[in-house]
């Protein structure tokens, strides 16, 4: 029978899903019609005056090499005063399109000053874009040229220069420093009739050369300068002189420069930095006029480089030369001179072509110079004053005559008047008069060197050669030096007159040196006139190097000059240096040479040491470490046959604490004395008048080498410390230190006796169970000389391993025994104990504090060890 299943009902949905479809695609085409608009770009108009090098469709808008827009169209403009060129900007270029934004086209364009555009050749003209700030619009007109980049702080500074002519300067000058080129003009501007501004980038690695008082000037160009003396040529680089260039200087001293400084372009490096500028005021300028030369005494010393009307009269811009700079004080005075026309005849008759000149009379005043100086039409009256009359002292005739001038700073102050002996016929003496205007020049503390007409200065640097004028050679020449105080000198006053300045600067300085002695085991190889040093520069000198025949040392007098006085204090040493010293080692070679004048006279050395410790000012140290480590002068007195030398070192359990000095043998040729050295910071410890000193020498066994490492270096001095309050700097040193000298104070000291010594000497050591626990430490007859003393030690872990019941044996060599029954038997220890020798020893009993040993007990050496011994085995327990 057939099943008939019934119908299902399917509720039908209200939804069905594909009607999403519909909606995403219209969602989609929505965004992308939102998106197609708002990326169509943004229209702008730019106004250029021609359309020549722009494409419709091809010309592109870039910024920094990035394309942000294209040109769509051309037209003219209304007016026909150009085109207006339709651009499509892309969209996020909105914030940037604004009032102040720049449009230029960038075409291809060549300069002296380099080459614009170079990327046009092969991508074509485009439209460059600067973005600017303002209200958001449309509309622009574009720029004629490209704006000028202004670099920013983190690429460096920009200053302005100020000048009155451009000449052949442009965008893109360079600006050089000693040649270097350091920066570029990146801007010029006319800011009236008379003044142009320069805007100069200077790279950030070069601008702590400008500062403050920089000058600059202009370098471009050739500059040709013919004289009678010949003809100059001088220009700054090739570069300057094609396509003009700027120069200037540095004075490290001043603050330095910031962006938007300012300063002076001068028209050449003489304008700027050759000399001092002043101002001069006059009523009028009948007889002066630009380039009128500024004189003294008949020599041009500055010129007249600019003049200008003032409400008042006539402002004068001049300049010294820097040779003559001193002569301008700020009581300088300035008067007009021309040719003299009388009766005699006439004066100065060049002047009637060449123009009347500015007279000047040097002042003394050294305040700050006036923001001005007064042109008077006549010479001060101050010329017609008294001269001044002094006379000069000297121990010979130092050549002048009669008319040699006496100068200051190589400008005529005065002259010789007179030449005669002294009163006492004990020197010359010089009458000078000094012209009025420099009377004030002269102080209580002047002194005058008499000049030489020829000196030569030698040295390894090369060889100087200075002359002075015909005048000097043949009458001669006084220089004065001026002295600190203001005290003024009266008539007929007396001065010194030195023959050299380095012979008035001794003297002078005599009364301010600092004397002082030091004491040296030897001459030191110096000398008087040795330089005394400090880090390098000479503070002083020797003056005398005297031999104390008591003491047989060497007293060494300084003079430490006045300035330097502070450095001589508690902490202060000294020491000797070598001409050269040389320090050889695995990581390589140092050789340090002293300075020319200390290697060939000798020299000293001052050092401080810190400021907690106390130096020794009387000692002149060997060396520098010697004087650092304030060590201490020891004698030792040794046997003659002590192989110690020079230089040997002191060492205590093997570090170095002094060294040996000098060695040399006494007049009894039994005994040497030695001069040596502690180290400062040991020496208290081994200047008891019982430390003991003896030679550490090689000694070459069976059993080894003890003190190997003196068949390299040679003997050397060991020590040991005292323990007495009293301290001496005199002893008497050993061939050898004494047997007991390295016990440990806890270890037990025991005496063996034997018939014969055998084998055993210091050294041998002491076995139990064949591990060394001791050794004798030396050896001698007893009284009655029938026994060998043997004097030992056990180290201080072992010693409860040894007690009354102890037994030794020689455990030295071979023993050989030989019986007709039991046939030969050899008995032998270790192999040291073959070579070197060696005593055994065994316990019985345990050790107590009842059969403990005390240091100094004495056991009999047997010969070998008996049978029943070997059956010995108490458990020892370490006390």
């Amino acid at each position: 029978m057939t099943r008939i299943e019934s119908p299902k009902v399917v509720k039908k949905k209200l939804f069905s899903p594909i009607w999403l479809l519909p909606i995403v695609a219209l969602a989609l085409g929505a965004w992308l019609g939102v998106k197609s608009i708002k990326e169509s770009g943004i229209e702008i108009q730019v106004h250029f005056p021609s359309a020549i090098g722009i494409d419709i469709g091809k010309t592109l808008v870039k910024y920094q090499g990035l394309t942000v827009g294209k040109v769509t169209d051309i037209s003219l403009d209304k007016d026909l005063s150009g085109v207006n060129v339709k651009i499509v900007m892309d969209y996020r270029s909105d914030p940037f399109l604004n009032k102040n934004t720049l449009f230029w086209l960038v075409t291809p364009k060549a300069s002296i000053t380099g080459i614009e555009g170079l990327d046009t050749l092969f991508s074509g003209n485009y439209i460059a874009i600067e973005p600017g700030d303002g209200s958001s619009t449309s509309e622009f007109i574009a720029s004629t040229e490209a704006p000028s980049m202004i670099p920013n702080e983190e690429e460096g500074i920009v200053v302005k220069l100020t000048t009155p002519t451009l000449g052949s300067l442009d965008v893109g000058s360079l600006v050089f420093y000693r040649q270097v080129p350091v920066g570029k003009v990146v801007n010029y501007r006319l800011i009236d009739s008379n003044t142009i501004i320069i805007s100069t980038f200077i790279e950030q690695q070069y601008a702590h050369l400008v500062n403050q008082d920089s000058k600059f000037w202009n370098v471009s160009g050739l500059k040709i300068d013919a004289s009678l003396s010949g003809i100059k040529v001088n220009t700054e680089s090739l570069a300057s002189l094609l396509a003009g260039g700027i120069s200037f200087n540095s004075d490290t001293k001043a603050a330095k420069a910031v962006t938007g400084d300012n300063y002076v372009l001068y028209p050449d490096e003489e304008s700027a930095v050759k000399g001092v500028e002043f101002v001069l005021t006059a009523d009028h300028a009948d007889d002066i006029s630009q380039g009128s030369a500024i004189v003294y005494r008949g020599i041009e010393v500055g010129k007249i480089h600019q003049t200008k009307l003032t409400e008042n009269g006539v402002k004068f811009l001049a300049k010294f030369d820097s040779q003559y700079q001193q002569l301008l004080n700020a009581d300088s005075q300035f008067w007009v001179a021309g040719a003299e026309i009388s009766m005699d005849g006439v004066k100065h008759a060049s002047r009637l072509l060449t123009g009347s000149v500015v007279n000047v009379l040097p002042g003394v005043a050294e305040t700050s110079l006036p923001a001005q100086f007064t042109l008077q039409n006549q010479a001060p009256d101050l010329l017609s004053g008294d001269k001044l009359h002094i006379k000069l002292i000297s121990e010979e005739h130092s050549g002048l005559t009669e008319g040699a001038e006496v100068r200051y700073k190589q400008m005529p102050i005065g002259e010789v008047t007179q030449v005669t002996f002294s009163h006492d016929f004990s020197g010359v003496e010089y009458r000078v008069e000094i012209l009025p205007e420099f009377q004030s020049l002269l102080t209580t503390d002047s002194h005058f060197v008499s000049e030489s007409a020829l000196t030569i200065d030698a040295s390894l640097d090369g060889v100087t050669v200075t002359t002075r004028d015909l005048n000097t050679i043949v009458a001669g020449a006084v220089s004065l030096v001026r002295g600190k105080t203001k005290a003024s000198v009266r008539p007929n006053s007396q001065y010194a007159l030195y023959n050299s300045t380095e012979h008035a600067l001794e003297s002078i300085n005599q009364h301010k040196l600092t004397t002082m002695s030091l004491e040296s085991i030897d001459g030191a190889g110096l000398s008087a006139g040795s330089p005394v040093y400090y880090k390098k520069m000479q503070i002083g000198s020797v003056k005398a190097v005297d031999w104390e025949s008591k003491t047989d040392q060497f007293s060494i007098t300084l003079s430490i000059q006045h300035k330097f006085n502070q450095l001589v204090r508690d902490n202060s040493v000294f020491w000797r240096n070598d001409a050269a010293t040389i320090d050889a080692s695995l990581s390589g070679v140092e050789v340090n040479i002293a300075p020319l004048e200390g290697a060939l006279k000798g020299s000293i050395s001052l050092g401080l040491l810190n400021e907690d410790q106390i130096g020794n000012q009387q000692r002149l140290y060997d060396s520098k470490e010697l004087a650092l480590k304030q060590a201490k002068t020891i004698t030792l007195i040794l046997p003659a046959e002590a192989k110690v030398a020079s230089k040997a070192a002191i060492r205590y359990q093997g570090h170095q604490i002094g060294v040996v000095q000098q060695v040399k043998l006494n007049q009894d040729l039994d005994s040497l004395t030695a001069s040596a050295y502690l180290y400062g910071e040991y020496a208290d410890h081994f200047t008891k008048t019982d430390t003991e000193f003896f030679v550490v020498d090689a000694q070459i066994s069976l059993a080894g080498i003890k003190a190997p490492e003196t068949l390299i270096t040679g003997p050397y001095i060991g020590v040991l410390p005292g323990k007495q309050t009293e301290a001496t700097d005199s002893f008497d040193a050993h061939l050898s230190a004494r047997y007991d000298a390295d016990i440990d104070e806890d270890a037990v000291t025991l005496i063996l006796e034997d018939k014969q010594l055998g084998s055993i000497k210091v050294g041998t050591p002491i076995f139990f169970r064949g591990i060394s626990i001791g050794q004798v430490d030396g050896y001698s007859l007893s009284d009655s000389g029938n026994k060998v003393l043997m004097y030992s030690h056990i180290e201080k872990q072992y010693t409860h391993l040894v007690n009354k019941s102890s037994r030794f044996w020689d455990a030295s060599g071979i023993k050989l025994e030989v019986g007709i029954f039991s046939g030969a038997q050899i008995e032998t220890g270790s192999l040291e104990t073959l070579l070197s020798g060696g005593i055994s020893v065994v316990t019985e009993d345990v050790t107590t504090d009842v059969n403990a040993l005390s240091s100094g007990a004495s056991f009999s050496l047997y010969n070998k060890m008996k049978e029943e011994w070997r059956r010995w085995q108490p458990e020892q327990v370490k006390q």
